[in-house]
């Protein structure tokens, strides 16, 4: 894999990563999945914690090779004024500067958005954070199982019985940063619809676009996924609860366990799909039942319905099952593993995984990047960097000399 020039939608946009572990790294990966050149600053002192998290290679993550492919890494003791004044170079030169830093302590260093905004009014800012730059909460620490609780998703996830349940990945990070990355491509449309990018002079000379900063709060963005969950108990006092697989107040649509032990998930919950999925299962009584013709006479039998297509189930394998119902064209699947994904031709023919290898020569597949654009699609030109890989490159760019980054590296500034 060479480290090519960037190419993509978003090539020639310079992207400056203050952050480390979910939020702000993956909304940043996506830019740099489509082009955008990305240098992410990191702690010298082992630099991005998500480096060591699960699964590792010599010491370092599997994730990370997905989560920082294309990025530059530039080590910098943001603590140290030498290193924030790099830092500010960098961030006035950007197009879009990510952070999911506390707020505030950007701005300790001469880095928050109105700081950098006084000298280029074309700034634009993307901050996630727990709860957002403004409001009592904002200075609380923040994770995405925090934003996942209060949005509103912990407490609909499980079954009735049971305590809330967490969904198995970071869920309430990577909408965040996906809210981040639409709020940052409307902010750069934005300025270069009122003048573009900033020529870098002061006064009556100075030409740019209006910028932006984009405030995303994690519970926020878990909270805009939440469907009809604030008119429903404004105007009818509904207070949506856990429904275990179900889809609550959508019948049917639940997952099912077959015979052989496989878990599947039926959506008949469609007028005419129901129809369908009730003959499928030769239960011609309940396709013919006028009060089970809609959803809204559906829903007080749903227990009962439920009951009659797991008892088929339990007369099925798994394969027997997919097979019919498909037939039938009811939405149907099995839930898939990782294992299964890897071996699945619908993944296989939508080239879902992409053969790299590490810099030793051992082979590794990562997933293939999203959404697939037909004219510039993104594209993976590196693996995850290590710590501090581009940070001579940046330096010199900026101007530095060789004595200047060795006296730099001397004082622990890089």
């Amino acid at each position: 894999m060479t480290k090519t020039a960037s190419s993509g939608p978003l090539a020639g946009i310079k992207v400056l990563e203050l952050g480390t572990l979910i939020a702000g790294p993956f909304c940043s990966r996506m830019l740099a999945e489509f082009g955008a050149d990305v240098i992410k600053i990191e702690s010298p002192d082992g630099g991005d914690p998500i480096r060591q998290w699960r699964v590792l290679k010599d010491g370092t993550s599997l994730w990370w090779s997905v989560q920082a492919r294309n990025k530059k890494s530039l080590t910098l003791n943001l603590k140290d004024p030498r290193g924030q004044q790099i830092a500010k170079k960098l961030a006035l030169e950007a197009d879009i500067i990510i952070e999911n830093y506390r707020p505030g302590v950007l701005e300790k260093w001469s880095l928050g958005y109105e700081q950098l905004k006084a000298e280029n009014p074309a700034t634009i800012m993307v901050r996630l954070s727990g709860f957002g730059q403004t409001g009592p909460l904002k200075d609380q620490p923040g994770f995405g199982a925090i934003g996942e609780s209060m949005g509103g998703m912990r407490y609909v996830s499980g079954f009735p019985d049971r305590p809330p349940l967490r969904i198995g990945i970071s869920i309430g990070d990577s909408v965040a940063a996906l809210h981040g990355v639409i709020g940052a491509m409307m902010a750069l449309r934005h300025r270069d619809a009122t003048g573009g990018r900033w020529n870098g002079k002061s006064g009556a000379e100075c030409v740019a676009g209006q910028g932006q900063m984009i405030d995303v709060a994690l519970y926020e963005a878990v909270f805009n996924m939440m469907e009809s969950l604030v008119p429903e108990y404004d105007y009818a006092g509904v207070v949506r609860e856990r429904t275990g697989g179900a889809l609550p107040g959508i019948v049917p649509s639940n997952t099912y366990t077959t015979g052989d032990g496989e878990n599947i998930v039926i959506a008949g919950n469609g007028d005419a799909i129901f129809k369908r999925l009730m003959l499928a299962i030769e239960r011609d009584d309940l396709a013919n039942d006028a009060q089970l013709a809609r959803n809204d006479g559906r829903v007080p039998r749903t227990a009962e319905i439920d009951a009659a297509i797991q008892a088929w189930c339990t007369t099925q394998t798994i394969e027997s099952a997919l097979l019919i119902l498909q037939k039938a064209d009811v939405p149907v699947g099995k839930i898939y593993s990782v294992q299964d994904m890897m071996s699945d031709p619908q993944f296989l023919a939508r080239n879902m995984f992409e053969q790299h290898a590490f810099a030793d020569g051992t082979p590794i597949k990562l997933p293939a990047i999203t959404p697939k654009l037909s004219e510039t699609p993104g594209a993976t030109k590196w693996l995850g960097p290590a710590l501090g890989e581009h940070t001579d490159d940046v330096l010199k760019m900026l101007g530095y000399d060789e004595a200047d980054i060795t006296e730099l590296r001397r004082d622990g500034v890089v």
